[in-house]
């Protein structure tokens, strides 16, 4: 073979191999992307279990505009995406931390902060 052959092959190689990484990269950023959403997704529809909670009268198992008594369902705290808490502060505040099982850079893992006031929700993407 001649020397332009092999250099040709050389530099396909190196091509190749930047293409490969770059994909490798590109998959892992859309992965932990895509974690965080539906750790989010699940955080909001347990902020909205917490709601139907605070609205419902007491006589039918609810807080009546208190949120004293609620926490996330068991069969909830801890799903195939991640793990959920709640923290209650009566009458009418719960924050709930939802942590993702895909960890974004050394050991910090996906982490979503949904906070309801009253009947208000706001979502915060912590990590």
């Amino acid at each position: 073979m001649g020397q332009q052959q092999l250099l040709l092959i050389v530099l396909g190689v190196i091509i190749v191999g930047i293409a490969i990484v770059t994909g490798i990269i590109i998959f892992r950023q859309q992965s932990v992307e895509n974690k965080r959403d539906v750790v989010a997704n699940e955080a909001y529809n347990l902020a909205t279990l917490a709601i139907q909670y605070y609205k419902k009268a007491q006589i039918y198992g609810g807080g009546q505009y208190n949120y004293a008594g609620w926490d996330v369902p068991d069969g909830l705290k801890i799903t195939n995406n991640g793990s959920y808490a709640a923290t209650v502060t009566p009458p009418d505040r719960v924050e709930i931390i939802g942590t993702g099982n895909e960890v974004v850079s050394g050991s910090d893992s996906v982490k979503v902060k949904v906070t309801i006031i009253g009947t208000e929700i706001t979502t915060q993407i912590l990590n």
